[in-house]
Formats: structure tokens, C-alpha cells, sequence
């Protein structure tokens, strides 16, 4: 029987990473952490990195690529991995990587993503083909993993024209209807090896300024022509009602199963994987219930980090605290010990 001794579990030293680590850690692996220079002293101090691997830039990955698959590490992605490298790149990973490849392409191009959400009937914003369509409020979105970096509100294609100079070079964009409601994010879990769904954890999150500007008087607002933007600085836990989990739980069995309808961009045929491991929904709740889901992320995302100890939802479930990123690691320990591990890599 192959033991977990025998691998390492490795990780980008960005968004999630010391989540990652520790829940490794946890679970009895030894882990490596590839970070810039410089960061390195933040990742020792925690504690959760047994060997730390450095870069001048997250770019230049494929630099220590073959000291990776030497050590038997097995990457896990995440929003910074996305981010940085792209998903084209991801795709030319040769050292073992958690999760499906594939299925990143289509959370880092919005239209893609629409299509697979509405495939799979959930109930999503209208969008906008051109800027003289535009008869309601918009959102617009920059394409790829930016944490919000970018997105302006538009209530006219006149407004759109004027702010999006400020943008120059940013070709690649979606005219998203802004829903008026409450931002839930919903994190999942889907185990490879037990077909089983897990709902993990929710969070909704602080953006700046679009969560402070209401802090100053509407008139201070006009008067210094204060510009709404949306950058996510942080995390904020959010425990949901429970009436609610029943049409949670099966918006993301529904994505999971639609999932495997995606073709691949490489080979043009159905992923025989589909989506497993963690995702993430996320959407805006109304004031009718009704859930507008807007985006999903193929991968562990960072409002997982304030569940580093568990989540009430995975504490139901499990006697020790089990983090997104310890059920990861669980997940390819179990894969390890039972002869199962080309089943969770992609």
C-alpha cells in the first residue's frame, strides 16, 4: 500500500495557501511552499511549510517545476495559481496537479461560465451583448481571477463609454445586470472517490470602497466624486438559513453533474472528470429568496480562510475541525492509501 510519506503537497504561497498547508499538515503530509522572495519569512513563521521553494515571480513557476516532480509533490490551485499563471499555462503542468485542469478554462472566461450555469438551471443575471443595450443598471466584469479588481457600475452606455477609458487594454469584459440583494458565496466540496457532495462553508465579502462609501453622507460622495469600485480585501463568515440549504445543496449537485457535459478545450470531448474537489457558487440572494448565481470558481476559494478550524456545516459532519483545505488533503490521503490517486488528479 503506498503511504502518504512517500509525497508532498505543494501550493503557491498567495490566497489560500496557509490553508492549504495546515490542513496537509494535519492530515500527516510534509508540504512545500513556493513563494516570491521576500514572503518567505511569513510563510516559515506560521509554522505550516516543511520546505519553502522561491521565485522572483509566480511566472516563472516552471522554473522549479522538475525539483517538484522529484519531491513527488502534488500542486494544489487556487485563485492566485489561476491568476498568475493562466489557464493555458496550467495546462503545460507536468508535476501532479489536484483537481481538474480542463474545467479552469471555463471559470476564467465569463461567457463560458454563463453557459455552464445556465446549463445546469440555475437562475442567473441578464447580460448585455453591447454597451447601447444597456437599460438598467450593469455591473461590468474584467475576465480571469482578479478579485474584483476593476468592476465599475454603468446605468447607461453613456456612463459605460466614460468610465471604461479608464481601462485601456482591457478588451475582454461582460455586461452583467446588477441584482439588488445580498452576495452569498457557497462553497462546496465533490469527493472523486465517493461521488458525494459536501456543502462546506459560506461567506460573503468586504470590498473596498463599495462597503465603506456608505460611511460618507451622499452629498460628501458627490461632492469629491467618489468612484464606487470593488476590490475584495477580506472574508466575512455567514452562517445562511437553514430553509435555505435544500436549494443550495442541489444548485450544486447540478453544476457538478453539468459538469461533465463541458468539453475540453484540447481535445474537443466531454471531461470524463468533470468538477471535483472544491468550488464555489456565487451569487446574490433577493428579497424573494431567489438566488441570481453570477459566477463560480473551479477551485478552493479564499472565503474558505475564516474556517480554518471548521465550519458549523463541516462540524456536523466531522469530529475534528476540517477546513477546506484539510478535506483536500484528506481527500488525496484516502486516494494514496486505497490505490486510487490518478482519480483526483487532472
Amino acid at each position: 500500500m503506498a503511504n502518504i510519506s512517500d509525497y508532498r503537497i505543494a501550493t503557491l504561497g498567495s490566497h489560500t495557501a496557509l490553508q492549504i498547508l495546515k490542513g496537509a499538515h494535519d492530515e500527516g503530509f510534509k508540504t512545500i511552499c513556493v513563494c516570491k522572495k521576500g514572503q518567505e519569512k511569513l510563510y516559515k513563521s506560521f509554522g505550516v511549510a516543511d520546505e519553502v521553494m522561491m521565485l522572483d515571480e509566480f511566472a516563472n513557476f516552471f522554473e522549479l517545476e522538475e525539483k517538484l516532480i522529484k519531491k513527488n509533490a502534488i500542486l494544489i490551485p487556487h485563485g492566485s495559481f489561476v491568476s498568475y499563471l493562466g489557464w493555458e499555462k496550467i495546462r503545460d503542468i507536468k508535476v501532479m496537479h489536484y483537481g481538474s485542469k480542463g474545467i479552469l478554462e471555463w471559470e476564467s472566461d465569463r461567457v463560458k461560465e454563463r453557459q455552464w450555469l445556465k446549463a445546469a438551471g440555475l437562475l442567473i443575471p441578464k447580460v448585455f451583448k453591447t454597451p447601447e443595450e444597456i437599460d438598467r443598471p450593469v455591473i461590468v466584469k474584467f475576465h480571469g481571477a482578479l478579485g474584483g479588481k476593476g468592476y465599475f457600475i454603468a446605468n447607461t452606455s453613456e456612463e459605460f463609454y466614460d468610465r471604461i477609458k479608464e481601462y485601456p487594454g482591457e478588451a475582454g469584459f461582460v455586461l452583467q445586470e446588477y441584482i439588488v440583494g445580498v452576495p452569498i458565496y457557497m462553497h462546496f466540496f465533490q469527493s472523486s472517490l465517493t461521488g458525494e457532495l459536501e456543502v462546506m462553508s459560506f461567506d460573503k465579502r468586504y470590498e473596498s470602497n463599495a462597503d465603506s462609501i456608505g460611511r460618507i453622507a451622499a452629498k460628501d460622495q458627490l461632492d469629491v466624486n467618489i468612484r464606487t469600485s470593488y476590490t475584495i480585501t477580506g472574508n466575512i463568515p455567514l452562517v445562511i438559513r437553514e430553509s435555505l440549504l435544500p436549494d443550495i445543496f442541489t444548485m450544486g449537485q447540478n453544476i457538478v453533474k453539468e459538469s461533465f457535459n463541458l468539453k475540453d478545450h484540447k481535445t474537443g470531448k466531454p471531461m470524463e472528470k468533470g468538477l471535483f474537489g472544491p468550488f464555489c457558487l456565487e451569487a446574490i440572494l433577493d428579497p424573494d429568496l431567489k438566488f441570481y448565481v453570477f459566477e463560480i470558481s473551479a477551485r478552493i476559494v479564499a472565503g474558505t480562510n475564516p474556517y480554518i478550524n471548521g465550519s458549523p456545516y463541516t462540524w456536523l459532519k466531522y469530529d475534528v475541525p476540517m477546513s477546506t483545505g484539510r478535506r483536500i488533503a484528506r481527500e488525496i490521503k484516502q486516494a494514496i492509501e486505497s490505490g486510487r490517486l490518478e482519480e483526483v488528479l487532472g
